[in-house]
């Protein structure tokens, strides 16, 4: 596995552990106002998915479809749908060393030319942003624990599902 790979997994992995989190809350603590950032977790989430739905159909050449579902179910479904292409376009780049290689970006007035992996980099990092905006709320909210969402956390968990995954294999051996 190489960078990219780290860095895309962990991030959707982080994600995903969010949103799970956010699944057993309330409608009222989802919606709950902090004065930072997008202002509710919800919200936060949203922007989050909205970004990597609209800039990957962008770098894909696509034009972005808005998703309005807010719901968590709906969530979790969109993070499959835009780590999925996110990670194809990614993977692509890296593959033909595309990196320096520019898209136009058609949302901005006037239109304009952005690199792949400056785009990718922005993605990633714009989720980990918001990641410790969402991290701040789910504390405010009364939420523990919180994970905390570092890389190694993200390489601690994959070791142990494949741990867990080869003692399942070998009973049935």
């Amino acid at each position: 596995m190489d960078l990219l790979d780290r860095l895309l997994k962990h991030d959707v992995w982080t994600t995903r552990k969010l949103l799970d989190i956010c699944s057993t809350l309330s409608e009222e603590q989802l919606d709950g106002d902090f004065e930072l950032g997008h202002r509710t977790l919800r919200a936060t989430l949203h922007h989050m998915l909205h970004n990597m739905e609209v800039w990957t159909a962008l770098m894909a050449g696509q034009h972005p479809v808005q998703q309005a579902d807010c719901t968590l179910p709906g969530m979790i479904t969109r993070l499959d749908a835009a780590e999925s292409s996110l990670a194809s376009i990614a993977r692509r780049v890296a593959n033909s060393d595309a990196w320096d290689d520019l898209w136009t970006d058609t949302l901005d007035d006037p239109p304009q030319q952005k690199s792949y992996g400056t785009a990718i980099a922005h993605l990633i990092t714009h989720n980990m942003h918001h990641r410790a905006q969402l991290l701040y709320m789910l504390r405010r909210t009364g939420v523990t624990p919180v994970p905390e969402g570092d890389v190694f956390s993200w390489e601690a968990a994959m070791q142990a599902a494949a741990s867990e995954t080869a003692i399942d294999d070998r009973s049935f051996a």
